[in-house]
């Protein structure tokens, strides 16, 4: 029986207004006297109106953000089944090495003498990313995985203009991240697609027709949005080069292969490593990314400036090119270099695993999808025949003639206490759900999300559509017009009038 409260309260799962619907005027947390004896330094720009923020008591304050913290959801909170980008649980070893004394309180603007020891970190944090893909040199700036696309393309341009060349088109297949025809262009090139064969990978016959002397190079990711391994990949590396092209990788899947695969032995000029999907950092909410990108002998005089270099006992900052030491830098991409606190989580993630520890996250990482894809492909359509890598792709077809779409089912999965899954995503797919478990969930949490969507798929298939429709029906809002909120939103809050 569904029921509204008169309060809106379902529970202990309270009903919480906007901070400034909450406020009163003259209400306050802090009452302090007028400083007596002290003349304005405003030069007579006081203000002659209220601010505007909302006047509320301190427990009113703690209340409300406490409350919408118990709204967020995310690893810390349940099974978080999102595909495509990867959300691993983040160690709480990796955050307290990031608040250590010495750690935290670093600012970027130090004399390099009294940072000696965050450099060599950085320096650490690249040799292992170093020897993990088998590449000789590393840009550590990029401030995210779009960034790291940007430097390697970037790169690219670079060594092709070195050598006089015009060429401008770059092949991505059907399969690769969206970000990859988008960070392309932005570099001046023009995209030329690749299909995809019936088994979800790079078309070979169709990659090698469209090579030419006009092709800057591939942007291929590895393992592939369907969550496929490209088994031609040493091949169409081949390719590209004899072409006279570049071969760039989008890396964001490293962590189905890391410690089993080693980039540089499959032929990639340079690819971007996420440190959040691979190694753990915080990911999300738009908080600090880092994508740190690798580069073969070819590619390595173009990285960009900083990079650390050490000289003796010390490590110095490289903060200007110097082509007598064959380097030729295209430029800088930020103010200061990279993003210090993932580094740091990072490196911690990396030398509490050990390298046989990180070949084992991945093979986790792979076994938990595979056995996910194993429990729900007798009644899921799976999009593509075969084993999967690190997340489990399904299509819509199971759903044919219920009345139900991929969005219903997503929908009444969050009644079950679940984040839906990926959904519509990648494009290749027809109602694409994209799941992945990663390596840190239990048989029994994989288990328990399996029965849930099972049932669910069981409820579709008795014919109660109207069931997913009006789902879900637990959350503190219901169902939003998602189109229109995409194109009229409402980014501010305005006070009632009279």
């Amino acid at each position: 029986m569904s029921f509204t409260t008169h309060t809106g309260n379902r529970g202990l799962v309270l009903e919480e207004k906007l901070i400034f619907e909450m406020g009163e005027p003259g209400r306050t947390g802090v009452d302090l006297p007028k400083p007596a004896g002290i003349k304005s330094r405003l030069g007579g720009l006081d203000r002659d109106s209220d601010v505007g923020l909302p006047g509320l008591s301190e427990p009113q304050v703690v209340r409300h953000f406490t409350r919408l913290s118990q709204k967020n959801f995310g690893i810390d909170s349940g099974f978080f089944p999102l595909g495509s980008c990867t959300m691993k649980h983040n160690p709480r070893l990796n955050e307290k090495v990031a608040r250590m004394p010495g750690l935290a309180d670093l600012h970027p603007m130090q004399p390099e003498s009294t940072v000696q020891g965050a450099l060599e970190l950085i320096d650490s944090c690249a040799h292992w990313l170093l020897v993990l893909t088998g590449m000789p040199a590393v840009s550590m700036s990029p401030a995210a995985g779009a960034q790291g696309e940007l430097c390697g393309m970037m790169a690219i341009r670079a060594a092709l203009d070195a050598r006089g060349e015009n060429r401008r088109r770059v092949l991505v297949p059907e399969s690769a991240h969206g970000t990859n025809p988008a960070t392309a262009a932005a570099c001046g090139f023009t995209v030329d697609s690749i299909p995809a064969t019936e088994d979800g990978r790079v078309d070979l016959a169709a990659f090698e027709a469209k090579l030419g002397d006009d092709v800057a190079g591939i942007m291929l990711t590895n393992p592939n949005t369907c969550g496929l391994f490209e088994r031609d990949v040493r091949k169409i590396a081949d390719l590209v080069h004899a072409a006279g092209g570049y071969f760039y990788c989008d890396g964001a899947n490293f962590n189905a292969i890391v410690g089993r695969v080693r980039p540089a032995d499959l032929g990639i000029d340079a690819m971007h490593i996420n440190l959040h999907k691979t190694f753990s950092t915080p990911h999300g909410g738009g908080g600090p990314g880092s994508g740190p990108v690798v580069f073969s002998d070819a590619l390595a005089p173009f990285a960009p400036i900083p990079y650390v270099v050490r000289k003796g006992e010390k490590f110095h900052l490289v903060e200007t090119a110097d082509e007598k030491d064959g380097n030729k830098p295209f430029g800088r991409l930020k103010g200061f270099h990279g993003q210090m606190g993932m580094f740091i989580r990072a490196l911690s993630y990396m030398k509490s695993h050990g390298a046989d520890g990180l070949r084992q996250a991945s093979g986790d990482a792979v076994l938990n999808a595979n056995y996910l894809l194993a429990r729900l492909k007798g009644k899921l359509s799976v999009a593509f025949p075969g084993y999967c890598m690190h997340e489990a792709l399904f299509d819509d077809d199971f759903l044919k003639d219920t009345g139900v779409s991929t969005l219903d089912l997503a929908k009444a999965i969050i009644d079950e206490g679940f984040h839906p899954m990926t959904m519509y995503f990648p494009l290749v797919v027809h109602g694409a759900l994209l799941i992945e478990p990663t390596e840190t969930e239990t048989k029994e949490s994989i288990d328990q999300f399996c029965d849930a969507v099972l049932a669910l798929v069981a409820k579709a298939e008795s014919g109660d559509a109207e069931f997913f429709k009006n789902a879900p029906y637990l959350t503190p809002r219901r169902r939003l017009d998602e189109t229109a909120a995409a194109r009229k939103p409402v980014l501010r809050w305005m006070p009632e009038t009279a």
